[in-house]
């Protein structure tokens, strides 16, 4: 047993933890292991111990995220209450890696700062908008983002400029296995009424926009260069197409849903599909936004 092999936290840490209902997609097998830290001195103290043969991922609020049918092997750290602190200080706002977007962009509303309100029509956390420089209505975290801290995997604690990030579109250059912990971000003076407004025109844009009452995982394809990923998809014929419970969405055609009885292995196969016909029909490549973690069922953990 794999948990047998890790070193002692505070935190917690769970065998063979389900994950499917944590996850925005409602499906995929569990984790090995999961560990949810007592707090960030816990969370290096205990990749300091971990042994380096044992896989280790972060899972925030999967919004984005496909988790496989055959789970994730080895330790999958998912971050509580404790990393969700939101603290404004004049312009800036420090939030940590477990705070939902749109309650940053709240707490920057708040406190007057503007500049964040994009924030508000990304679901996720920003642990995970971190990772992937995420974005919305114009604007994407590279745009503010002044400092990031994080923990590596020796367990060090680091902080990192936005230059170190490497920010390009929908992409970090800084390296995989960077835990974040939290960041600092740059706002501009606002007017909270104003603000609010635009948040809440923001709110209702994807509203009706995107099918977000539905088991989703958000944009499933970057946009290439000088492209919309939904248009090069409708024009492939994709809008609507199924493969077992998976659908691309009528409403807007690059979300992928479970329509109630998908597996992980019907999403990403559908996803597979709408890029071979993508290909076909327009010559472009499109690149998955949603992060794909952990095995096909027919394929072992490492650690049994």
């Amino acid at each position: 047993m794999l948990i047998a092999r890790l070193p002692a936290v505070r935190g917690k840490l769970t065998a063979k933890a389900p994950l499917a209902d944590s996850t925005w997609f409602r499906v995929g097998g569990p984790a090995e292991v999961l560990f949810k830290p007592a707090d960030a001195d816990d969370l290096a103290a205990f990749l300091a111990s971990c042994p380096d043969d044992v896989p280790v991922t972060v899972l925030g609020v999967a919004s984005n995220t496909l988790v496989r049918d055959g789970g994730v092997p080895g330790v999958v750290v998912r971050l509580g209450p404790e990393f969700a602190t939101i603290k404004a200080d004049g312009l800036t706002l420090t939030a940590g890696a477990a705070a939902i977007d749109l309650n940053v962009a709240r707490a920057a509303q708040a406190a007057g700062i503007g500049g964040l309100e994009f924030l508000s029509g990304i679901p996720g956390t920003l642990g995970g908008g971190l990772r992937m420089n995420a974005g919305a209505y114009g604007r994407e975290l590279k745009d503010v983002v002044q400092t990031v801290t994080a923990v590596d995997r020796r367990g060090a604690v680091r902080t990192l400029t936005a230059g170190d990030m490497g920010f390009s579109y929908r992409h970090v250059d800084a390296p995989a296995d960077l835990i974040f912990l939290g960041a600092t971000l740059l706002g501009e003076p606002g007017d909270p009424a104003a603000i609010k407004a635009r948040m809440q025109e923001i709110q209702q844009k994807r509203g009706s926009s995107q099918p977000i009452r539905e088991k989703t995982g958000g944009s499933t394809f970057a946009n290439p260069e000088g492209h919309k990923a939904w248009q090069l998809i409708d024009a492939a014929g994709c809008r609507g197409l199924r493969i077992g419970g998976a659908m691309m969405s009528e409403q807007h055609c690059n979300f992928l849903i479970n329509t109630g009885t998908a597996t992980a292995a019907d999403i990403e196969e559908l996803g597979e599909e709408v890029r071979r016909r993508v290909k076909a029909h327009s010559g472009l490549e499109l690149r998955w936004e949603i992060r794909r973690i952990g095995v096909a069922p027919n394929i072992p953990p490492h650690h049994e």
